[in-house]
């Protein structure tokens, strides 16, 4: 197996997220890693109470679920873009209009990923580069009427 630790530029600063040389879809392992990944994700969403509000909003049978999220980070992560392919532009917060998300539900969501990250990414380098971005985009699906989003970039440890 190649060496999977991602190269850093000598003129990077050690607050800046390293260069890859390689996408953190391959890092990962490919199809296999995001599948992983994937799985374990919507297994965490079924065991974790603190995962309640997001699971709530979603379907009882997540298989539909999975394929999309799988289809969609497979492309996010430097992968084949399969979600484009298969339905277009993501536009995720638009496909997301329908179930009514607010703060619980992205944090909730947000502690799926965190702990489905931990639990099959094995390369730490990709920490820096993917959970600040995921932040952001969990954050920004937020669409719940009576709760305001939380105006600063807190990323997933946020108590206020």
């Amino acid at each position: 197996m190649a060496d999977q630790t991602p190269q850093t530029s000598p003129a990077e600063s050690p607050t800046e997220p390293p260069v890859l040389e390689r996408s953190p879809y391959d890092i990962m392992g490919g199809e296999e890693g995001v599948r992983r990944f994937v799985d374990r994700f919507y297994a965490v969403m079924d065991e974790l109470p603190e995962a309640k509000a997001c699971r709530d909003i979603h379907p009882a049978d997540m298989t539909n679920s999975a394929q999309k999220l799988f289809e969609f980070l497979s492309g996010w992560l430097g992968g084949p873009q399969l979600f484009i392919q298969r339905h277009g532009a993501p536009m995720l917060r638009a496909r997301h209009l329908h179930a009514p998300i607010g703060e619980d539900e992205i944090e909730g969501w947000l502690t799926c990923f965190i702990h489905a990250w931990a639990d099959t990414v094995k390369t730490r380098e990709l920490d820096k580069i993917v959970l600040p971005q995921i932040g952001g985009l969990a954050r920004s699906m937020h669409n719940k009427a009576g709760q305001e989003p939380h105006d600063h970039a807190c990323g997933h440890e946020c108590t206020e």
